[in-house]
Protein backbone atom coordinates (compact mmCIF):
# COMPACT_ATOMS: atom_id res chain seq x y z
CA UNK A 1 0.00 0.00 0.00
CA UNK A 2 2.50 2.91 0.87
CA UNK A 3 5.79 3.38 1.22
CA UNK A 4 6.43 5.41 3.82
CA UNK A 5 3.78 5.71 6.97
CA UNK A 6 4.26 8.95 8.92
CA UNK A 7 3.54 9.07 12.72
CA UNK A 8 3.08 12.46 14.29
CA UNK A 9 3.54 12.15 17.46
CA UNK A 10 4.73 15.92 18.56
CA UNK A 11 2.43 18.08 20.84
CA UNK A 12 2.14 18.89 24.56
CA UNK A 13 -1.89 17.69 24.73
CA UNK A 14 -2.76 20.56 26.74
CA UNK A 15 -6.78 19.76 26.14
CA UNK A 16 -6.37 16.75 28.83
CA UNK A 17 -4.33 18.92 31.36
CA UNK A 18 -3.11 18.17 34.00
CA UNK A 19 -3.18 14.20 33.33
CA UNK A 20 -1.39 15.25 29.83
CA UNK A 21 1.46 17.66 30.12
CA UNK A 22 4.67 18.49 28.43
CA UNK A 23 6.52 15.48 30.05
CA UNK A 24 4.08 13.00 29.30
CA UNK A 25 1.54 14.20 26.85
CA UNK A 26 -1.91 12.76 25.46
CA UNK A 27 -0.23 10.36 22.92
CA UNK A 28 1.25 8.45 25.58
CA UNK A 29 -1.46 8.33 28.04
CA UNK A 30 -3.63 4.83 28.31
CA UNK A 31 -6.81 4.19 26.18
CA UNK A 32 -8.67 2.40 29.43
CA UNK A 33 -7.75 2.21 33.21
CA UNK A 34 -5.56 -0.60 33.96
CA UNK A 35 -4.48 -1.15 30.03
CA UNK A 36 -0.82 -0.80 28.76
CA UNK A 37 -2.20 -0.09 25.24
CA UNK A 38 -1.63 4.06 24.73
CA UNK A 39 -2.83 6.19 22.10
CA UNK A 40 0.31 5.99 20.27
CA UNK A 41 0.92 1.98 20.84
CA UNK A 42 -2.77 1.57 18.97
CA UNK A 43 -1.37 4.33 16.11
CA UNK A 44 1.81 2.49 15.95
CA UNK A 45 -0.21 -0.93 15.27
CA UNK A 46 -2.12 0.61 12.40
CA UNK A 47 0.93 1.79 10.75
CA UNK A 48 2.41 -1.35 10.52
CA UNK A 49 -0.36 -2.83 8.79
CA UNK A 50 -0.68 -0.66 5.98
CA UNK A 51 2.96 -0.32 4.52
CA UNK A 52 4.50 -2.44 1.85
CA UNK A 53 5.42 -6.03 3.63
CA UNK A 54 8.87 -6.03 2.12
CA UNK A 55 10.24 -2.21 1.53
CA UNK A 56 7.82 -0.51 3.71
CA UNK A 57 8.68 2.47 6.51
CA UNK A 58 7.25 3.96 9.66
CA UNK A 59 9.07 7.02 10.68
CA UNK A 60 8.18 8.11 13.54
CA UNK A 61 8.85 12.09 14.42
CA UNK A 62 8.56 13.30 18.01
CA UNK A 63 10.11 15.51 20.34
CA UNK A 64 13.61 14.35 22.02
CA UNK A 65 11.88 14.52 25.59
CA UNK A 66 9.58 11.97 24.71
CA UNK A 67 11.79 9.41 22.36
CA UNK A 68 11.96 7.16 26.25
CA UNK A 69 7.95 6.69 25.83
CA UNK A 70 8.32 6.07 21.88
CA UNK A 71 11.03 3.89 22.80
CA UNK A 72 9.09 2.08 25.60
CA UNK A 73 6.04 1.54 23.18
CA UNK A 74 7.88 -0.24 20.87
CA UNK A 75 9.90 -2.12 22.01
CA UNK A 76 7.24 -4.68 22.36
CA UNK A 77 7.85 -4.84 18.84
CA UNK A 78 9.51 -7.56 16.93
CA UNK A 79 12.70 -7.50 15.32
CA UNK A 80 11.59 -7.59 11.54
CA UNK A 81 9.20 -4.60 12.97
CA UNK A 82 11.68 -2.92 14.68
CA UNK A 83 14.03 -2.82 10.96
CA UNK A 84 10.96 -1.06 9.71
CA UNK A 85 11.10 1.93 12.14
CA UNK A 86 12.73 5.07 12.15
CA UNK A 87 12.33 7.52 14.89
CA UNK A 88 13.20 11.30 14.18
CA UNK A 89 13.78 13.34 17.39
CA UNK A 90 12.02 17.03 16.90
CA UNK A 91 14.58 19.42 18.15
CA UNK A 92 11.69 22.21 18.86
CA UNK A 93 7.97 22.22 18.11
CA UNK A 94 7.16 23.66 15.52
CA UNK A 95 3.23 22.42 14.02
CA UNK A 96 2.48 19.76 11.70
CA UNK A 97 3.75 21.47 8.37
CA UNK A 98 7.21 21.11 9.37
CA UNK A 99 7.02 17.58 10.39
CA UNK A 100 5.35 16.25 7.18
CA UNK A 101 7.74 18.78 4.97
CA UNK A 102 11.02 16.79 7.59
CA UNK A 103 9.43 13.34 6.83
CA UNK A 104 8.78 14.05 2.99
CA UNK A 105 12.40 15.49 3.00
CA UNK A 106 13.80 12.14 4.50
CA UNK A 107 11.51 10.09 2.39
CA UNK A 108 12.86 11.69 -0.98
CA UNK A 109 16.66 11.02 0.30
CA UNK A 110 16.86 7.76 1.91
CA UNK A 111 14.31 6.27 -0.56
CA UNK A 112 13.15 5.43 -4.05
CA UNK A 113 11.27 8.39 -5.58
CA UNK A 114 7.57 8.91 -5.80
CA UNK A 115 7.22 7.06 -2.57
CA UNK A 116 3.33 7.09 -1.44
CA UNK A 117 3.22 8.35 2.46
CA UNK A 118 0.19 7.98 4.70
CA UNK A 119 -0.01 10.49 7.90
CA UNK A 120 -1.17 9.23 10.89
CA UNK A 121 -1.71 11.01 14.08
CA UNK A 122 -1.01 9.45 17.71
CA UNK A 123 -3.75 10.41 19.65
CA UNK A 124 -6.57 9.28 18.29
CA UNK A 125 -9.11 5.64 18.25
CA UNK A 126 -10.11 4.40 15.19
CA UNK A 127 -12.26 1.14 14.91
CA UNK A 128 -12.51 -1.63 13.25
CA UNK A 129 -8.83 -1.39 11.86
CA UNK A 130 -10.01 -4.28 9.16
CA UNK A 131 -12.73 -0.92 7.37
CA UNK A 132 -9.54 2.05 8.33
CA UNK A 133 -7.57 -0.57 6.54
CA UNK A 134 -9.88 -0.80 3.30
CA UNK A 135 -10.30 3.16 3.38
CA UNK A 136 -6.08 3.24 3.46
CA UNK A 137 -6.18 1.23 0.00
CA UNK A 138 -8.79 3.74 -1.36
CA UNK A 139 -6.24 6.50 -0.91
CA UNK A 140 -3.35 4.89 -1.73
CA UNK A 141 -4.81 4.24 -5.33
CA UNK A 142 -5.16 8.03 -5.24
CA UNK A 143 -2.35 9.01 -4.19
CA UNK A 144 -0.28 7.71 -7.19
CA UNK A 145 -2.65 10.15 -9.30
CA UNK A 146 -1.00 13.29 -7.62
CA UNK A 147 -3.85 13.80 -5.17
CA UNK A 148 -3.74 15.16 -1.54
CA UNK A 149 -6.07 12.52 0.16
CA UNK A 150 -7.93 13.66 3.72
CA UNK A 151 -10.09 11.20 5.58
CA UNK A 152 -13.43 13.41 6.74
CA UNK A 153 -15.65 11.85 9.19
CA UNK A 154 -19.30 11.92 9.22
CA UNK A 155 -20.11 14.41 11.90
CA UNK A 156 -22.12 13.24 14.75
CA UNK A 157 -22.85 16.52 16.82
CA UNK A 158 -22.56 20.06 15.90
CA UNK A 159 -18.32 20.52 17.17
CA UNK A 160 -16.08 23.27 17.40
CA UNK A 161 -13.33 21.85 18.61
CA UNK A 162 -12.51 20.29 15.11
CA UNK A 163 -11.85 21.90 11.89
CA UNK A 164 -13.90 21.09 9.05
CA UNK A 165 -13.78 19.62 5.25
CA UNK A 166 -16.25 20.94 2.58
CA UNK A 167 -17.26 18.28 0.16
CA UNK A 168 -17.26 18.68 -3.16
CA UNK A 169 -18.04 16.74 -6.19
CA UNK A 170 -18.62 13.12 -5.36
CA UNK A 171 -15.58 11.05 -7.86
CA UNK A 172 -16.95 7.66 -6.87
CA UNK A 173 -18.30 5.95 -3.94
CA UNK A 174 -17.30 7.58 -0.69
CA UNK A 175 -14.65 9.57 -2.27
CA UNK A 176 -15.58 13.62 -3.41
CA UNK A 177 -13.54 16.25 -4.21
CA UNK A 178 -12.88 19.08 -1.34
CA UNK A 179 -14.42 22.52 -1.95
CA UNK A 180 -12.87 23.82 1.28
CA UNK A 181 -11.20 23.66 4.27
CA UNK A 182 -12.77 25.74 7.58
CA UNK A 183 -11.84 26.25 10.55
CA UNK A 184 -12.55 25.37 14.17
CA UNK A 185 -16.25 26.71 13.89
CA UNK A 186 -18.24 28.69 16.55
CA UNK A 187 -21.20 26.64 17.59
CA UNK A 188 -23.92 28.09 15.20
CA UNK A 189 -21.60 27.80 12.51
CA UNK A 190 -20.63 24.01 13.12
CA UNK A 191 -24.81 23.37 13.51
CA UNK A 192 -24.98 24.74 9.74
CA UNK A 193 -22.42 23.03 9.07
CA UNK A 194 -23.70 19.55 10.40
CA UNK A 195 -27.52 20.93 9.06
CA UNK A 196 -25.81 20.79 5.46
CA UNK A 197 -24.60 17.22 5.35
CA UNK A 198 -21.62 18.70 2.82
CA UNK A 199 -19.09 19.29 5.92
CA UNK A 200 -16.71 16.46 7.32
CA UNK A 201 -14.67 16.50 10.55
CA UNK A 202 -11.21 16.34 9.28
CA UNK A 203 -9.22 14.06 10.82
CA UNK A 204 -5.70 15.56 10.34
CA UNK A 205 -4.83 12.68 8.70
CA UNK A 206 -2.99 12.50 4.90
CA UNK A 207 -2.19 10.35 2.06
CA UNK A 208 0.09 11.72 -1.03
CA UNK A 209 2.71 10.63 -3.17
CA UNK A 210 5.96 12.62 -1.40
CA UNK A 211 7.46 14.23 -5.06
CA UNK A 212 4.08 15.81 -5.59
CA UNK A 213 3.63 16.85 -2.10
CA UNK A 214 7.17 18.79 -2.12
CA UNK A 215 6.14 20.87 -5.01
CA UNK A 216 3.17 21.51 -3.13
CA UNK A 217 5.13 22.51 -0.75
CA UNK A 218 7.37 24.97 -3.06
CA UNK A 219 4.33 26.52 -4.50
CA UNK A 220 2.33 27.62 -1.02
CA UNK A 221 5.17 27.09 1.64
CA UNK A 222 8.29 26.86 0.49
CA UNK A 223 9.78 28.19 3.75
CA UNK A 224 8.92 25.41 5.31
CA UNK A 225 10.33 22.27 3.37
CA UNK A 226 13.47 24.27 1.55
CA UNK A 227 15.20 23.92 5.29
CA UNK A 228 15.14 20.39 4.84
CA UNK A 229 15.84 19.93 1.52
CA UNK A 230 19.00 21.60 2.11
CA UNK A 231 20.16 18.68 4.08
CA UNK A 232 22.38 16.01 2.84
CA UNK A 233 20.81 12.16 2.76
CA UNK A 234 21.63 10.70 6.55
CA UNK A 235 24.42 7.68 6.09
CA UNK A 236 24.87 5.39 8.99
CA UNK A 237 26.65 7.46 11.12
CA UNK A 238 23.65 9.19 11.48
CA UNK A 239 21.71 6.77 13.11
CA UNK A 240 21.93 5.40 16.91
CA UNK A 241 20.53 2.24 18.05
CA UNK A 242 18.53 1.87 21.37
CA UNK A 243 16.46 -1.63 22.15
CA UNK A 244 17.19 -2.69 18.61
CA UNK A 245 15.81 0.71 17.18
CA UNK A 246 17.33 3.25 14.95
CA UNK A 247 16.85 6.54 16.57
CA UNK A 248 17.90 9.44 13.43
CA UNK A 249 19.90 11.47 16.21
CA UNK A 250 22.97 12.63 14.41
CA UNK A 251 21.05 14.22 11.17
CA UNK A 252 23.80 16.77 10.07
CA UNK A 253 22.27 20.02 10.06
CA UNK A 254 18.26 18.74 11.63
CA UNK A 255 18.14 21.29 14.66
CA UNK A 256 18.90 24.37 12.19
CA UNK A 257 16.26 23.33 9.75
CA UNK A 258 14.27 23.11 12.39
CA UNK A 259 15.58 26.15 13.89
CA UNK A 260 14.87 28.33 9.69
CA UNK A 261 11.29 26.31 9.14
CA UNK A 262 8.06 28.16 10.00
CA UNK A 263 5.76 26.87 12.51
CA UNK A 264 2.54 26.42 10.68
CA UNK A 265 0.30 23.69 10.53
CA UNK A 266 -0.40 21.50 7.07
CA UNK A 267 -3.78 22.94 6.76
CA UNK A 268 -3.06 26.43 6.52
CA UNK A 269 0.26 26.21 4.73
CA UNK A 270 -0.44 23.52 2.02
CA UNK A 271 -3.64 21.74 2.34
CA UNK A 272 -6.18 24.64 2.17
CA UNK A 273 -4.39 25.86 -0.68
CA UNK A 274 -3.87 23.02 -3.17
CA UNK A 275 -6.60 22.66 -6.14
CA UNK A 276 -5.94 18.58 -6.25
CA UNK A 277 -7.97 17.73 -2.68
CA UNK A 278 -10.06 14.63 -2.36
CA UNK A 279 -11.58 13.63 0.86
CA UNK A 280 -12.37 9.55 1.87
CA UNK A 281 -15.45 9.50 3.75
CA UNK A 282 -14.23 7.66 6.02
CA UNK A 283 -16.11 4.20 6.93
CA UNK A 284 -14.22 3.39 10.11
CA UNK A 285 -15.11 4.96 13.47
CA UNK A 286 -12.73 7.45 15.06
CA UNK A 287 -12.51 9.53 18.45
CA UNK A 288 -10.73 12.26 18.97
CA UNK A 289 -10.58 12.47 22.65
CA UNK A 290 -10.48 15.60 22.56
CA UNK A 291 -11.06 16.78 26.23
CA UNK A 292 -12.13 15.69 29.42
CA UNK A 293 -15.64 14.48 28.59
CA UNK A 294 -14.59 12.05 26.62
CA UNK A 295 -11.70 10.75 27.78
CA UNK A 296 -14.25 10.23 31.00
CA UNK A 297 -15.60 7.55 28.86
CA UNK A 298 -13.27 5.82 27.95
CA UNK A 299 -11.71 5.75 31.09
CA UNK A 300 -13.68 4.26 34.53
CA UNK A 301 -12.97 6.14 38.28
CA UNK A 302 -10.44 5.61 40.56
CA UNK A 303 -10.58 2.62 43.04
CA UNK A 304 -9.76 4.90 46.60
CA UNK A 305 -12.61 7.49 44.96
CA UNK A 306 -15.44 8.21 47.91
CA UNK A 307 -18.39 9.61 47.65
CA UNK A 308 -21.14 11.41 50.46
CA UNK A 309 -24.66 12.07 49.20
CA UNK A 310 -25.61 12.21 45.74
CA UNK A 311 -22.71 11.91 43.58
CA UNK A 312 -24.08 11.64 40.31
CA UNK A 313 -22.15 11.94 37.10
CA UNK A 314 -19.10 12.33 38.53
CA UNK A 315 -15.85 10.74 37.76
CA UNK A 316 -12.31 11.30 39.12
CA UNK A 317 -8.61 10.65 37.60
CA UNK A 318 -6.10 11.23 40.38
CA UNK A 319 -2.95 9.70 41.59
CA UNK A 320 -4.27 10.38 45.48
CA UNK A 321 -7.71 9.28 47.24
CA UNK A 322 -10.03 11.48 46.60
CA UNK A 323 -13.03 12.49 48.37
CA UNK A 324 -16.64 14.03 46.86
CA UNK A 325 -19.27 15.06 49.11
CA UNK A 326 -22.87 16.69 47.83
CA UNK A 327 -21.57 16.96 44.41
CA UNK A 328 -22.92 16.05 40.61
CA UNK A 329 -21.46 16.19 37.64
CA UNK A 330 -18.34 17.12 37.83
CA UNK A 331 -14.52 16.11 36.22
CA UNK A 332 -12.05 15.92 38.88
CA UNK A 333 -8.64 15.44 37.64
CA UNK A 334 -5.58 15.58 40.32
CA UNK A 335 -1.66 15.07 39.66
CA UNK A 336 0.44 15.25 43.09
CA UNK A 337 3.66 15.11 41.04
CA UNK A 338 4.86 11.90 42.57
CA UNK A 339 5.98 10.79 39.32
CA UNK A 340 8.26 14.33 38.51
CA UNK A 341 5.83 16.38 37.36
CA UNK A 342 4.30 19.69 38.89
CA UNK A 343 1.14 18.99 41.40
CA UNK A 344 -1.98 20.29 39.25
CA UNK A 345 -5.43 20.04 39.96
CA UNK A 346 -8.53 20.56 37.53
CA UNK A 347 -12.34 20.63 38.36
CA UNK A 348 -15.01 21.18 35.75
CA UNK A 349 -18.18 20.58 34.89
CA UNK A 350 -19.44 18.17 32.44
CA UNK A 351 -19.56 20.02 29.47
CA UNK A 352 -17.74 22.20 29.87
CA UNK A 353 -14.34 20.59 29.33
CA UNK A 354 -13.64 22.46 26.18
CA UNK A 355 -12.90 25.61 28.75
CA UNK A 356 -9.52 23.54 29.98
CA UNK A 357 -8.13 25.17 26.63
CA UNK A 358 -8.45 28.68 28.66
CA UNK A 359 -7.52 27.53 31.68
CA UNK A 360 -4.51 26.33 29.69
CA UNK A 361 -4.10 29.86 27.89
CA UNK A 362 -4.43 31.65 31.39
CA UNK A 363 -1.59 29.63 33.05
CA UNK A 364 0.58 30.70 29.74
CA UNK A 365 -0.23 33.91 30.42
CA UNK A 366 0.63 33.73 34.15
CA UNK A 367 4.27 32.85 33.24
CA UNK A 368 3.85 29.12 35.00
CA UNK A 369 4.55 27.37 31.73
CA UNK A 370 6.16 24.88 34.40
CA UNK A 371 3.12 23.25 35.30
CA UNK A 372 1.53 22.27 32.11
Amino acid sequence: MFNDCLIMAGGSGTRLWPASNSKKPKQFLPVARGKTETFFSLSLERALQVIEKDSGRVIIIAGKSHLPFVITACSALSFAEKKRLVLIPEPEAKNTAPAIACAVAYSRKAGDQNNRMLVLTSDHLIKPVKVFIKDVKIAADFAVQDRLVVFGITPSRPETGYGYVKAGKKLVKNVCAVDAFQEKPDQKTAKKFVASGQFFWNSGMFAFNVDFLASEFHRHASKVIRPFEQLHAPDEEAYTRTKGLRVLSNWAGLDKAYHQTTAVSFDYAVAEKCPRVVMIQAAFDWIDVGNWDEYARLLSNNSEVYIAGAGTGCFVDSDIPVALAGTDDLIVVIRSGKDGSHPAALIVKKGETQRVKEIVEQIKQAGRIEIL
